[in-house]
């Protein structure tokens, strides 16, 4: 019986505790505190796209390695092992003065051991090669039953150079060079959309927590008034209908609060989703309102928006990227050379062990030219075309450029203007509450009526709404001028450096 008791016990605890494990979440909830800052910093993490871009960077970040490896030596084999060749074919015979049909039977097993290196003066690759090869190869040939071997090495440096072409080399490196470059500004590109996309989702949800804020505060100033009211029909009931008027408009702001709360709620549902985050997760915000007074010198920002800007770079790599395929454009079918030149020790003998005494000099020099005649005008046209191609770009420079200082010296007006509505505004805040904590003591002294208080506080909540609206406006024209720039006047700190440090770069 006791056993059973025990049993029975255990059994209550194991599946009391199974329950209560089974109702807790897999993982814990968390409390995320959003501010700009760490909303894009939470953006950037879970990104797809910024990871695309991060995994493009480091495919040509390879390739770039890949490149200037080429600059090193290189060391391969070549092997021809076996080279069997049973075959008939025809063949020119001199001493019959006619084509004969001659069959062939050799097998050959050859390697080729080189060792190679582009040819680097003074850092500059020259498109050329220098290499020191090694041949060495058993030549078998059959005929009636007997076999005829024969052994052969050679020791050679050799040596490649182009001429009057382009340094295929040196392109090679410097486009990887630019690839490289431009997948990083187009990251960081992308990176500033994200930050203007997740800033318009931060500050939506900022205007309705703040105006949260404000309807608060005039629930609790016409509950303030309530109480006045109701203290003045104590001492004169003609005034009973006072209570009624101000209770239906407090019925009216918290409907309004409500629907506000409402609002809150379902914004934070859309920035956890946009965030990626758990749909357990709680945010909250803070939604205060700090302006700090900034100075902006105009050309300094346009230098900024040139220098900075991704665009007026990406536009100089496409350029040179042009320029590198017109080098190749103006080489085809054009004069070119090819230089070979040999220089090295060869024998061969029926018996392996001679192949290392009394070598033999083996040398040999070839200069192959490409001479051009008549091409009925097709290497001019393709040169012309290509001449218009960078002609092109140039205008696209020029245009980006004016586009550029007009949008900063636009954004610059903007900036300004806000700022100093937003510093006039907040002056007017702290006036309309002043007002109205004076218009209530007047009120309570029935120096003026229930609708000139009433509409005291409502010209105050008017007052902080305009204050919010300017201040969104300011914000919307500094993440202008933050995106016309790439410089944090903030900080005082361009957006560059900004995301380095953010990465940790």
């Amino acid at each position: 019986m006791k056993c059973q008791k025990h049993c029975s016990r255990w059994i209550s605890m194991i599946a009391f505790s199974v329950l209560i494990l089974s109702s807790l979440p897999l993982y814990a909830q968390r409390t995320i505190d959003l501010t700009l800052e760490s909303a894009v910093e939470i953006m950037m993490n879970n990104s797809y796209q910024i990871k695309q871009l991060e995994m493009g960077i480091e495919r040509t970040r390879l390739l770039l390695k890949a490149e200037r490896a080429g600059l090193k030596s290189k060391v391969y084999m070549n092997l021809q092992s076996p080279d069997l060749n049973n075959t008939s074919d025809y063949k020119w015979n001199s001493n019959l003065q006619r084509n004969e049909i001659v069959r062939e039977n050799s097998t050959r097993w050859q390697m080729d051991l080189a060792i190679r290196q582009p040819v680097i003066l003074f850092g500059y690759p020259t498109n050329g090669n220098i290499a020191i090869n090694y041949r060495v190869y058993r030549y078998n040939q059959r005929e009636n039953g007997d076999n005829f071997i024969n052994y052969y090495n050679r020791l050679y440096l050799s040596f490649e150079q182009p001429l009057f072409q382009p340094n295929r080399l040196k392109n090679d490196l410097e486009e990887a060079e630019l690839d490289l470059e431009e997948d990083e500004l187009r990251y960081l590109s992308n990176q500033v959309r994200t930050l203007q996309s997740i800033a318009g989702a931060y500050y939506n949800l900022f205007e309705i927590a703040y105006q949260d804020i404000i309807n608060n505060h005039y629930v609790n100033n016409l509950n303030e008034i309530k109480d006045v009211a109701l203290d003045l029909i104590e001492r004169d009931s003609t005034r009973v209908f006072d209570q009624k008027q101000i209770e239906l408009v407090i019925s009216n702001a918290q409907n309004e609060l409500m629907k506000n709360q409402t609002d809150i709620r379902l914004e934070k549902a859309r920035m956890i989703q946009r965030l990626s985050l758990n749909q357990d997760d709680i945010v909250e915000i803070d939604p205060e309102i700090s302006v700090t007074p900034i100075v902006i010198d105009e050309e300094q920002a346009i230098n900024y928006g040139m220098s900075l800007r991704p665009s007026m770079r990406l536009l100089a790599i496409r350029k040179r990227m042009e320029e590198i395929s017109f080098e190749y454009t103006k080489a085809n079918d054009a004069i070119r050379f090819d230089l070979e030149m040999t220089y090295g020790l060869e024998k061969d003998d029926e018996r392996y062990r001679q192949l290392f005494n009394d070598f033999d000099n083996s040398n040999s020099i070839t200069l192959n030219a490409y001479i051009p005649i008549w091409d009925w005008g097709r290497r001019k046209a393709r040169i012309q075309a290509g001449e218009i191609e960078l002609q092109q770009i140039d205008l696209d420079i020029e245009e980006t450029e004016r586009e550029i200082r007009t949008t900063v010296v636009n954004v610059i007006k903007n900036v300004n203007e806000y700022q100093v509505r937003i510093l006039n505004l907040e002056n007017s805040v702290a006036a309309a509450e002043e007002i109205t904590d004076h218009s209530l003591e007047q009120y309570q002294n029935n120096q003026i009526s229930l609708q000139d208080i009433l509409q005291i506080v409502s010209r105050q909540k008017e007052t902080e709404e305009n204050f919010l609206e300017a201040y969104l406006d300011y914000r919307e024209s500094f993440l202008d001028l933050l995106e016309s720039t790439y410089y944090n006047y903030e900080t005082n700190m361009s957006l560059i450096d900004e995301l380095h440090m953010r990465e940790g770069l």
